[in-house]
């Protein structure tokens, strides 16, 4: 099935072997462009659904999921409703699950994220609507589950069921080891599960350890079930649902013996499935100059073999029969391979002067360049291309860092704290707005908004830890701009949609510097996420000055994160470090205290992300070593985007 890209494709189901040329399948999916895209494409199936329902006098029961997958779903209905007349008045709805134990007020509670993102913004009977309650009495659970399940009976049945899935293969939150049968219960949350929704509770220690959630048995009662999912973060487990085995290990592979599911994924989330990843196992290819790289990278890494090293029979042995038949031989595909990784490896990223620059991944003149490094927080320039920046600093370019959010909601109320108390004794307690920090921090509840005066020394430490990285890597003060995007400053972990203000912002510095290189954060784990946001602003602001003359003159290159790197057929410039660079680089993260030790939003991965940056570094090294290119201790990796 061909990727959708535009608003008028049904995502209607499809028998599985019957929706793909492939037999690795055995869950009708489809892919668009974008969650934008396929999110108004969902809503308008509900709507559908809701409509038909209307149109027999019958009422329309909803199973309805929360997280970040949902919410562009839950945008476009209510669009639908404020501008073209979609009514909810015959609407019931079961909400998927709670958490346990959860007042309904807490800002991080599902009945607060139901009502904030549709329910209040619909016209929706409030009768009709069932979110599980996470302050039933711990004697009374096991009936009130069982009165859940029984309203959901006694309502119909479920006509349609929304679903996110997590990094365990969760749905709802019935955890690995569900049964397939399972009714609406109480459950403990995986620690993985505890840890992606740390950020919302700012620490896993906040996040509850358990929930009451839907059962397995019940979702499948669905006539319609459609599953969402989102970003690099989901590939890994997509894959394993659609193409594994049945297993209570990843509960979300139950859904491929419901008879009417639909896997609604963007270009992120089906990036590991095989038809996607490796398509020439799957049927003849048309062989475009990315599958080529990519296909060659595949091969040296499943044979073990650098790239001169492949022959005949590993093609033919490998599904890639059709491009040797066209390309071949392999000594000729081989060297042409070769070759292209050879010419993205530079220790000049802002281009070699009085060179040429024909087999160079930068241009050579003009010899020193004006560079913008976009940084989404104010630590991601120095963790995720450290080295880079220090070459280019040193290489005479002139260089401005732009922090595009103040970070303030990524350091702990227990290190403001530390630094406000320290300013406090310096003045020898006669501050009273230091008082006043102090006094907020110290009353302040869990998943409470940050007030103004919170977020503002949050903000200045942050901008304080940047400045000596970036004096340290020998930048001077008024090369470094804090952008405060506005979209960030919400106080919360929920941020607001992109506006026309942070282009705005972003177009503004761009056209004061007239870069002639720009470094951005190319992260898409999370198409919700603030570096995906960020990133937009940055394309954004590039789309209106794309007609202006110095516009057309810069290249952008995209880094990646802490998390995740490009895969070496992405890579178009590598740049090598020395054991020396390595240190400096992680000297300059040391300068971000606050992010350092006592880290917010950790993940699962418990490493520091010097830790993490580095052994990612090594490992684009190792892998360039590997496929028979010179050694280097690690190695920045970047791909260019063209507008």
């Amino acid at each position: 099935m061909q990727n959708q890209e535009n608003n008028h494709f049904s995502i209607s189901h499809k028998e599985s072997g019957q929706f793909e040329e492939t037999r690795f399948e055995k869950i009708h999916n489809t892919i668009f462009k974008s969650s934008g895209i396929a999110s108004k494409i969902v809503a308008q199936e509900i709507a559908r659904i809701i409509q038909d329902k209307q149109s027999k006098n019958e009422n329309c029961i909803l199973g309805l999921a929360t997280g970040s997958s949902p919410i562009k779903v839950y945008e476009e209905l209510i669009r639908l409703h404020q501008e073209e007349g979609l009514s909810f008045y015959n609407v019931i709805t079961f909400n998927l699950d709670e958490y346990y134990p959860m007042e309904k007020d807490n800002i991080e509670s599902y009945h607060h994220f139901m009502h904030e993102n549709l329910f209040k913004h619909i016209d929706i009977k409030q009768e009709n609507v069932h979110i599980p309650n996470g302050m039933i009495a711990q004697e009374n659970l096991d009936q009130y589950c069982l009165d859940y399940e029984a309203a959901i009976l006694k309502a119909g049945g479920l006509d349609f069921q929304l679903l996110g899935i997590g990094r365990t293969g969760h749905i709802g939150f019935n955890e690995p080891g569900s049964h397939f049968n399972s009714g609406t219960r109480s459950i403990t949350l995986n620690h993985i599960t505890r840890a992606d929704a740390a950020q919302s509770f700012l620490g896993i220690n906040n996040v509850p350890r358990r929930a009451i959630t839907m059962g397995i048995g019940t979702i499948k009662k669905a006539k319609r079930i459609v599953l969402l999912a989102w970003g690099e973060n989901k590939a890994d487990i997509i894959r394993e649902t659609i193409e594994g085995d049945v297993s209570s290990q990843v509960p979300a592979t139950y859904l491929q013996s419901h008879n009417n599911t639909t896997f609604v994924l963007d270009k992120e989330a089906s990036s590991e499935l095989t038809r996607i990843k490796t398509p020439w196992l799957v049927s003849s290819c048309i062989w475009t100059e990315e599958l080529k790289s990519r296909a060659i990278v595949w091969l040296c890494e499943k044979t073990k073999k650098p790239v001169l090293k492949l022959n005949d029979k590993d093609y033919n042995d490998n599904g890639m029969s059709g491009l040797l038949a066209e390309e071949g031989p392999a000594y000729d595909l081989n060297i042409k391979m070769f070759n292209k990784l050879q010419h993205t490896i530079t220790g000049w990223p802002g281009g070699k002067p009085n060179s040429s620059d024909e087999n160079r991944p930068e241009r050579a003149l003009p010899a020193k360049k004006k560079i913008i490094i976009f940084s989404p927080h104010p630590d991601d320039d120095v963790i995720s291309m450290g080295g880079t920046f220090d070459r280019l600093v040193e290489q005479g370019h002139e260089v401005h860092v732009a922090y595009q959010t103040s970070g303030n909601i990524a350091v702990s109320d227990e290190e403001a704290l530390r630094y406000a108390e320290v300013a406090l004794d310096i003045t020898d307690d006669t501050n009273e707005s230091i008082k006043n920090v102090i006094l907020a921090l110290q009353t302040r509840k869990i998943s409470k908004s940050d007030e103004l005066i919170i977020r503002k020394i949050k903000g200045k430490i942050r901008r304080k830890e940047s400045l000596g990285a970036t004096r340290y890597l020998g930048l001077p003060d008024n090369r470094v701009h804090f952008l405060d995007m506005p979209f960030y400053e919400t106080g919360t972990v929920k941020k607001n949609n992109l506006g026309s203000r942070d282009i705005e912002i972003v177009s503004q510095l761009i056209t004061e510097i007239k870069p002639h290189q720009i470094f951005a954060a190319g992260d898409l784990a999370d198409p919700h996420g603030t570096h995906k946001v960020c990133l937009d602003a940055i394309f954004a602001a590039i789309e209106e000055l794309k007609n202006e003359t110095f516009i057309k003159d810069c290249w952008v290159w995209l880094y990646r994160g802490a998390w995740h790197e490009w895969e070496p057929y992405e890579i178009e410039m590598a740049v090598p470090m020395s054991e020396d660079q390595v240190l400096k680089k992680r000297k300059a993260i040391f300068y971000h205290q606050s992010q350092k030790d006592n880290v917010m939003f950790q993940g699962e991965d418990s490493r520091e992300f010097w830790v993490r940056v580095e052994e990612r570094t090594k490992k684009t090294a190792d892998t360039y070593n590997a496929l028979g290119l010179a050694e280097y201790t690690a190695m920045e990796a970047f791909k260019r985007y063209y507008f």
